[in-house]
This record gives C-alpha cells, sequence and structure tokens, in this order.
C-alpha cells in the first residue's frame, strides 16, 4: 500500500482545515489508518485513528483533539480523512498517515507504511 497526504496550509487560530490520506495498492477499509504530527524539536505523536470493527469502523484521538479532531473513511474514494477544527497554534506540525494492521493502534513503531506528510501552520 502507499499513502498520500494533502490538504495542509496555513490557517488562523480558530480555523479549519481537512486533510486527506489517498491509499492505492489496498482499500483502505482493509487496514487501520493513523494520523500522526511532529512538531520541530518534538517527538511525532498520535492524533487520531480509525480502525475496522464488523461492517463498520471504530475511531480514537488523543486527548489534545478530542471534541476538536474528526477521523472519517471513505471506502468509494480509497481516502481517509482529518477534519481539523478549531485549530490552535500549538497544532502546528507536518502531519502524516500511516497504515497498520494492529487493532488501535497508538504507537508510531505499530505503523508500517507512512505517506510523506504535510505541513499544517496555525497563526495566532
Amino acid at each position: 500500500v502507499q499513502l498520500i497526504e494533502s490538504g495542509g496550509g496555513l490557517v488562523q487560530a480558530g480555523g479549519s482545515l481537512r486533510l486527506s490520506c489517498a491509499a492505492s495498492g489496498r482499500g483502505v477499509n482493509e487496514f487501520s489508518t493513523g494520523w500522526f504530527r511532529q512538531a520541530p524539536g518534538k517527538e511525532r505523536e498520535f492524533v487520531a485513528g480509525i480502525t475496522w470493527a464488523g461492517s463498520g469502523s471504530v475511531t480514537h484521538y488523543a486527548d489534545s483533539v478530542k471534541g476538536r479532531f474528526t477521523i472519517s473513511r471513505d471506502n468509494a474514494k480509497n481516502t481517509v480523512y482529518l477534519q481539523m477544527n478549531s485549530l490552535k497554534p500549538e497544532d502546528t506540525a507536518v502531519y502524516s498517515c500511516a497504515a497498520t494492521y494492529t487493532y488501535l493502534a497508538t504507537t508510531d513503531t505499530a505503523y508500517r507504511v507512512w505517506g510523506q506528510g504535510t505541513q499544517v501552520t496555525v497563526s495566532s
């Protein structure tokens, strides 16, 4: 599988962005997808994940983004989205999506395939 992110950019605090993670080679409903971010000088951190659950899916979030970010999946477009609302300057980072077969994984070592990342900058 290959992953390509898009949708990053510059936004003012309080604004919104939607990131996309387009998959090729496998269907997005065949694996779990996570979004991670890495700010300058900081370690990469888990943001949100979506995984299979019967005919549907389960989502999970880092505490820092709960209520503001929403992860979703469009199987027809083979794409996973991260809708980011009420953005804060501390959300500034490079955001990357990644694929895993581990259920509800939140550590980056569990993810085997990564996209190239997309920059999100939130100005105050």
